[in-house]
């Protein structure tokens, strides 16, 4: 059976709209996780609604990553002041091993309210990425249920740095989709794995959709080996994204996998921030996971993965409007580009594996 009751948003105002809407009719909890919760216009909007929520007796519950939204801020305070409980996973410290020990963060974005409507996607809570391109699924179905397990494990373990990784790797089927969480580790990315394979099967197309483009050898290899079958291959990517050195890193690769034959399509009219993937015009992955080396060997992230007829309709037209606004990668310019730009392109290349 179908799912019903599903929607997409690529724009975010219309999202933070439907989101505070539905917010504000909860009787039951509101449980909110994301990596950016800014102290802006957008995120005082949401902050209010929380307490206000927390205030009629309303369960809320909050989690944040401590390196994507401050910690010396007291603008959500007024969510604990009404009563509500807020988290921050894994807060900052300053050691000697500073980096590896603070890398490992919760990147995932999840709102789930009342047993029957849940939130998942790109997008975090800020007005500076207002007019960016995302990708965020509502779906309001008992499978809510499903996910406010998934919030509840993270929101227990946001303190601990080893972490029972078999309890929260486990895959939880619904019909004929899967939510897979992903952490941090070296060794097993489940997420990486099940999209080389998903590469590796396609049979006619296979789209991505991400902000920050820096494959492991792996990926790029199944990448190009779908092409080699006669898959079209397309990587929709920002022209210019919100982090200029993942740029420039990127630009080492594109012109190599241009010249394999990957179609990339440069995003023009503002940050692309969605992240997913359409294989043959069935198989999806919606998800908080962009497809570089930090997401898949760093990060908490969450996806939703399967076909679904409706989901999949949607994602088509989402896609489909995406490539539009798409100008073709410029592999003359790079062709062309200066001494001080490959240099900079190999001086940065080695802080990939952090990005």
């Amino acid at each position: 059976m179908e799912l019903q009751n599903v929607k997409l948003f690529d724009d975010n105002l219309e999202l933070y709209s439907s989101q505070l809407a539905d917010i504000e009719k909860a009787k039951e909890y509101i449980f909110l996780e994301v990596f950016r919760f800014n102290d802006d216009a957008m995120g005082k909007r949401y902050c209010m609604a929380l307490a206000k929520k927390a205030q009629q007796g309303v369960k809320v519950k909050v989690l944040v990553d401590a390196w994507g939204t401050k910690q010396d801020s007291d603008f959500l305070k007024p969510i604990v002041d009404a009563g509500g409980e807020v988290r921050f996973f894994q807060k900052l410290y300053f050691t000697v091993n500073f980096i590896s020990s603070n890398h490992r963060r919760n990147h995932r974005k999840l709102l789930v309210i009342d047993n029957h409507i849940v939130y998942m996607g790109s997008a975090n809570i800020s007005a500076y990425s207002l007019v960016w391109r995302e990708l965020n699924i509502r779906i309001q179905d008992r499978m809510a249920r499903l996910f406010k397990k998934v919030f509840l494990d993270s929101y227990a373990m946001y303190r601990k740095f080893d972490i029972d990784k078999m309890r929260f790797k486990r895959n939880i089927f619904y019909k004929r989709m899967m939510i897979m969480q992903e952490v941090p580790s070296r060794n097993r990315q489940r997420l990486r794995h099940k999209y080389e394979s998903l590469i590796n099967n396609a049979k006619k197309t296979v789209i991505i959709e991400t902000p920050y483009f820096l494959p492991s050898s792996r990926l790029r290899k199944a990448l190009v080996s779908a092409v080699r079958r006669g898959v079209h291959v397309i990587v929709a990517m920002p022209k210019n994204s919100d982090v200029q050195t993942v740029d420039i890193i990127r630009r080492y690769y594109l012109g190599k996998m241009h010249e394999q034959g990957v179609d990339i399509r440069m995003y023009t009219p503002t940050n692309l921030h969605a992240k997913c993937m359409f294989i043959d015009g069935e198989i999806f992955s919606i998800s908080s996971a962009n497809f570089d080396y930090r997401s898949f060997q760093h990060q908490h992230e969450l996806a939703l993965i399967g076909k679904e007829h409706n989901i999949s309709k949607l994602l088509k037209k989402h896609v489909d409007t995406t490539l539009e606004s798409c100008e073709a990668f410029d592999y003359q310019k790079w062709l062309e580009r200066t001494k001080f730009e490959k240099f900079m392109e190999w001086f940065l290349r080695p802080l990939r594996f952090m990005m």
